[in-house]
């Protein structure tokens, strides 16, 4: 039977299902309406689609490490609450994401998204997590993730306040025993709390350092008419270094020992391991950074569901 525009409409009212989810629907049950509705029901996708406009901010990041540490990924999965977020439910469904996420060839969410679920392949991720949000009852979203595979080290992974901070850090190194693998929990642990954006200032892009020269050589202009123009250079110059010194990881103040840099620290678990060790690159995911969370009165949000 020939699927309509009108007929993907319909179902869409009846629903509330993506237009997409909806043409799948009625070629799967051959136009016949009553079914495609318990297969969207049956998906879980009838149920999810409704709660899509919900803003989900919260949720948690979770890491996963292969056992000879040469593989690992992280996630981020959203919900609407933090309740939710604390949910087993919730908390296994974010572990299965994850480890799949570790033997995905995918780099981009939609593509994640799309692919089968590696605990039932009937279904894609985005299926499971519309399956997921029928069970719990809140929006929920998959929002990143990233795959690291370390060639000539390991990899160390980090959560901290439960699943609000997740980091992977890739270490270069010959040696992976306990020692290198403290230090770089220890360097996971920095960049949690310090968030770095380079793991060194060769990293740092050249428009990046231009822009930030001339905002310093305005604001030093400003404070310091009539010095002459060396001496405004040079205070230029050491504000440009500390701003950097404080994005790049290396030249950081180690958390836990002030008298010492990043590098520095490094330097002295090169010395304990007999082998050179450096951080290669590392990632760092914030539970909803950069989500505009919606505010609202709670009075206002209980009338709300009342009256529906």
């Amino acid at each position: 039977m020939a699927i309509t525009a009108a007929m993907v409409k319909d179902l869409r009212d009846m629903t509330g299902a993506g237009m997409m989810d909806c043409k799948k629907a009625l070629a799967a049950t051959d136009g016949d309406m009553d079914k495609a509705v318990e297969f969207l029901r049956e998906k879980g996708l009838a149920a999810a689609e409704k709660k899509a406009g919900r803003i989900a901010a919260e949720g948690i990041c979770e890491t996963a490490v292969s056992e000879d540490g040469k593989v690992a990924a992280i996630v981020e999965v959203n919900s609407e609450t933090d309740f939710v977020a604390k949910n087993e439910t919730f908390r296994s469904f974010v572990t299965a994401v994850v480890n799949q996420a570790m033997s995905t060839a995918n780099t981009d969410i939609e593509a994640f998204l799309a692919e089968n679920w590696a605990l039932d392949a009937s279904k894609t991720v985005k299926e499971e997590l519309s399956s997921q949000i029928a069970v719990i009852g809140e929006n929920m979203n998959i929002r990143r993730f990233q795959k690291v595979v370390a060639e000539n080290g390991f990899v160390e992974s980090y959560i901290h306040g439960g699943g609000r901070i997740g980091v992977l850090v890739e270490v270069e190194t010959t040696v992976c025993n306990d020692i290198a693998k403290d230090a770089a929990k220890n360097i996971a642990m920095q960049i949690a709390a310090i968030s770095p954006k380079y793991v060194q200032r060769t990293e740092i892009p050249e428009d990046y350092i231009s822009h930030e020269r001339e905002i310093l050589k305005a604001q030093a202009m400003n404070e310091n008419t009539g010095k002459p123009e060396n001496i405004i250079e040079k205070m230029i110059e050491g504000r440009l270094n500390k701003e950097l010194k404080e994005i790049c990881l290396v030249d950081q103040v180690y958390v836990k020992d002030g008298d010492l840099t990043v590098q520095k620290y490094l330097d002295t678990v090169a010395k304990e391991i007999g082998a050179p060790i450096a951080i290669k690159s590392f990632v760092r995911f914030e539970t909803g950074e950069g989500i505009e969370k919606k505010s609202e009165n709670f009075a206002e949000e209980v009338a709300k569901q009342m009256g529906n």
